[in-house]
């Protein structure tokens, strides 16, 4: 069993991920102690705990404690059975961050699985559905992974009630990824998502004036998605930049009290910082990458300067049997992650 102290680096939520992610695949058990001790909120929340209910229902593996509000857990991980799932966070709580734990081992048995889950698919936690499928889904797939997703309807924080569906396709094998340029840049777009809001229209174009005028895009390329059948009120933006190797999204959250111009210029503002360097993987898809790096053995990205988030995440892989990860400049402000 390994012992893992989840106040290391940031301190958060994702020491859990990808430790029980880590743990399903390799059969290792962990003790999680200090669980997101860094948090001014410590301990476990409903989407921690989906996850290793999650884990543990996948596997047929036994977890003692990880109760919402605890501090510990114990997770012994058994034979991974793939098959048609449902896990529901209960609250606003990412469903997206449930799935990454699962997906690992989802991706390494002999047949396709179907995971229904429900809660907050769009909060300022974590990458929203959208991100998963139009960022994240095209590069696994290219290492070697399949997955669809389905939206069925859009949960936002702090009301939740979304719900998406995605299938995982066994993996055959990994494939290697080598993403060091990011090629030219094709496609520019936004999509702002408006749901039970009032005065909601006027908000998205108050957001929009700020998204063209910032990063010099066209009126046509910025567009206002009305949401049916949200639980509670939501805006979010997406901002899209498609290149001849990859896809990157900036994401931004109203809030309540927050000026719409507010919103938009923090979103315009990622854009911007992605494009500042030649590096084709920003900050969170970094991040989001190191798992399935280290389980391929295979392959390298670049990107810029690690988070630490990401530098917490990669601390939390070296202490599993798979493949170390190993980082290195490459040029002035970029880093390469790779295998090796």
């Amino acid at each position: 069993m390994i012992t893992i102290d989840g106040s290391m680096g940031e301190g958060g939520g994702q020491v859990i991920r990808s430790a029980v992610a880590l743990s399903l695949v390799t059969g290792t058990p962990v003790r999680l102690q200090n669980i997101r001790a860094g948090r001014s909120k410590p301990g476990v929340l409903r989407q921690h705990h989906t996850a290793l209910a999650a884990a543990a229902t996948i596997s047929n593996g036994t977890l003692d404690g990880g109760a919402v509000g605890d501090t510990s857990a114990e997770f012994s991980p058994g034979r991974v059975v793939p098959g048609d799932y449902e896990f529901a966070v209960g609250s606003a709580g990412s469903t997206t961050l449930v799935f990454q734990t699962i997906l690992p081992a989802l991706l390494l048995v002999d047949r396709v699985s179907t995971i229904t889950l429900s809660g907050g698919t769009h909060n300022p936690w974590a990458p929203p559905v959208d991100y998963l499928a139009q960022v994240f889904a095209p590069l696994l797939e290219r290492m070697g992974g399949r997955i669809e997703i389905e939206t069925e309807r859009y949960g936002f924080a702090p009301a939740g009630g979304g719900q998406w569906r995605a299938t995982v396709h066994p993996l055959r094998s990994w494939k290697e990824l080598q993403l060091h340029e990011r090629g030219d840049v094709h496609t520019r777009r936004a999509t702002i998502l408006i749901a039970n809001l009032p005065g909601g229209r006027a908000v998205a174009e108050r957001e929009r004036r700020v998204l063209v005028r910032r990063l010099n895009w066209r009126e046509c390329d910025v567009t206002v998605q009305d949401v049916p059948n949200s639980a509670g009120p939501g805006n979010v933006i997406l901002c899209t930049v498609e290149s001849d190797s990859v896809t990157e999204m900036g994401v931004a959250f109203g809030q309540l009290g927050v000026r719409a111009e507010s919103v938009a210029r923090a979103a315009a503002n990622q854009v911007r910082a992605y494009l500042t360097h030649d590096a084709p993987v920003g900050e969170h898809l970094a991040d989001q990458l190191m798992l399935p790096l280290t389980l391929a053995g295979k392959g390298s990205f670049v990107t810029g300067r690690l988070s630490r988030h990401a530098t917490t995440n990669r601390d939390v892989l070296a202490m599993f049997d798979v493949a170390p990860l190993r980082i290195e400049s490459y040029g002035a402000r970029t880093q390469r992650v790779f295998v090796g």
